[in-house]
């Protein structure tokens, strides 16, 4: 590893960094203690977020089940919207304003657990939507204080929202993917329970698990948080790669490497959807605290702009986020390895290539190139090109991805317009 090197001090730069993290609990079968978990939190009315698919499942008949027999009074809100929209944001806080709830519960995918934490911000500290948006969509408003209790429970192995304090939504009308984000927004509890994911189907297990290796490989490679200037107040949610956030990163890399082919060639492989579950919460932890870059920054435009390619075992048509966020990935590492090749072929090693004898150079070409191996073995797109976008798509898919410069900031490399438009045009086939 690049160790400390990597996080040499700047004169008049950072010295610190926080870690803020969810309390987890993980493991086969805790979802059945859920009601035991919201009354030890204190919860006594509760808002119950799933999506109408989710709660046909009988895991969650059995989750409402407990809560109910803790005593606690329910109240089930099944409208969350799969990829979720300013719309269906402001209906679920006008649920959470008008229920009078004193704990949030979300059972579901990334899109369930930031609906929950959207509503619970917005009935708790009332406000416009786009009052907390990030600047410069929205007025970057800081979250004024903590929020409801919230248990997250993800019932699939991809979004790591159980340990964020981010929530992502499509502005409809600006055709834009934003968020919002604080460190309040962190639910209090991430339950998470590998059983959940059962029966997904390969296709959804092959998006959501990229999802995991591009959160634990942007945070591995994220600039370093020394280099930031230190703060007068509070520090970013997005500090910048550190040595905690570190560990979980490679971690994660490492289960994604061994696990994800497996679990996608074989959804009733147990071990191997456990594994991705484990490394999906590892890499919430690290990308909570250091932050994604460049091909997070790219997806919002690619999720926003074009709906019509479906995407294998989902019933929405659209890119979800993991295959969003993939198909820019190996563009953007080769961009960004040469400010920091050393992390880059660290990433790569854990991926499983064999780095013997390589050198700075060969940081980008390696780790983009094992990326590229992993999305043909599982089905993936072959790039942007393949779901509908071309030249002449660029200039607004750019336009979309520069405006995220809470995500940009983290990249170790500065990225300029003309950059994300030569990244996008490496995006558009890889083979």
């Amino acid at each position: 590893m690049s160790g400390h090197r990597y996080y040499d001090r700047m004169r008049g730069g950072e010295t610190a960094f926080t870690v803020a993290a969810s309390a987890v609990k993980i493991g086969p079968g805790v979802l059945d203690e859920l009601g035991e978990d919201a009354r030890r939190l204190g919860m006594r009315r509760v808002a119950l977020f799933v999506d109408p698919q989710v709660a046909r499942e009988s895991f969650f008949a059995g989750a409402l089940g407990s809560l109910k027999q803790a005593g606690l009074d329910v109240v089930v809100w099944s409208g969350v919207r799969v990829e979720p929209t300013d719309r269906s944001f402001a209906e679920a806080a006008a649920f959470a304003r008008d229920g009078a709830f004193d704990g949030y519960v979300s059972i579901g995918g990334g899109s369930t657990i930031d609906t929950a934490k959207a509503a619970n911000l917005l009935a708790t500290h009332p406000d416009s939507l786009l009052a907390y948006v990030n600047a410069p969509i929205g007025l970057g408003k800081p979250v004024p204080g903590p929020l409801r209790p919230h248990i997250a429970c993800p019932t699939t192995a991809g979004t790591g929202s159980e340990c964020t304090g981010v929530a992502i939504f499509d502005l409809t009308e600006r055709k834009v993917k934003t968020g919002i984000s604080s460190p309040f927004l962190k639910p209090t509890l991430a339950v998470v329970d590998p059983d959940t994911t059962a029966g997904l189907p390969a296709g959804v297990i092959a998006s959501c698990g990229f999802d995991v290796l591009t959160h634990a490989i942007e945070s591995y490679t994220a600039r370093p948080y020394t280099s930031r200037e230190r703060p007068q107040g509070a520090r970013p949610p997005y500090q910048g790669a550190n040595p905690w956030s570190d560990m979980g990163a490679l971690r994660a890399i490492r289960l994604g490497a061994r696990h994800l082919e497996r679990a996608v060639a074989d959804p009733a492989d147990g071990e191997a959807r456990e594994a991705l579950m484990f490394a999906a919460t590892l890499a919430g932890l690290a990308f909570g605290n250091a932050g994604v870059h460049i091909p997070h920054a790219m997806s919002y435009s690619v999720a926003a702009l074009k709906h019509d390619w479906q995407a294998p075992g989902y019933a929405m048509k659209g890119a979800p986020h993991g295959v969003s966020v993939v198909v820019n990935a190996p563009a953007a590492f080769r961009f960004t390895a040469q400010a920091a090749p050393a992390r880059h072929l660290e990433a790569a090693d854990a991926l499983g290539v064999d780095i013997a004898g390589a050198g700075p150079q060969d940081a980008g070409p390696l780790l983009a190139d094992k990326l590229i191996a992993m999305m043909r073995a599982t089905g993936m797109p072959s790039g942007i090109a393949e779901l509908g976008y071309g030249e002449a798509d660029i200039p607004a898919l750019v336009a979309g991805a520069f405006a995220q410069r809470r995500l940009l900031v983290v990249a170790p490399r500065a990225v300029a317009e003309t950059d994300l438009a030569a990244i996008y045009r490496d995006a558009l086939a890889y083979w």
